[in-house]
């Protein structure tokens, strides 16, 4: 079972989990359109993959060549928290430790989302 953390914990669970990377799997359109996360401003190295409901066995194949050490948690992260889930599913099959961010960049019913939390964007 993956874990979920909504967005309004992310810094608090980075106090005690400080060993984590943020990967954000929504579409090249949606980071040129809304916005993306700037992880890196609360000590959360940012990666961007795009997961695409056609080639999801491309997935991870494309996350294993951006060479993350598989004691970094990952926590995954797309609009409102579905892409993310089947992602950090994925993710877990592989041995790495992943997490859903459950209310996403945008919001959803578990939260209002990055955005509105205002963690830092790019």
């Amino acid at each position: 079972m993956i874990k979920q953390l909504i967005t309004k914990n992310i810094k608090d669970y980075l106090t005690t989990n400080p060993n984590c990377v943020l990967l954000d799997v929504r579409t090249q359109e949606e980071w040129d359109h809304v916005g993306k996360p700037d992880g890196d401003k609360i000590g959360l190295k940012t990666y961007f993959l795009e997961i695409k409901r056609d080639s999801i066995f491309n997935f991870v194949n494309e996350f294993k060549n951006l060479n993350i050490n598989r004691d970094k948690e990952i926590l995954v992260i797309c609009k409102s928290g579905e892409r993310s889930q089947i992602s950090a599913e994925l993710l877990s099959k592989e041995n790495y430790k992943s997490l859903n961010i459950s209310d996403g960049f945008e919001g959803s019913t578990e939260g209002v989302g990055w955005i509105k939390n205002q963690l830092p964007t790019k």
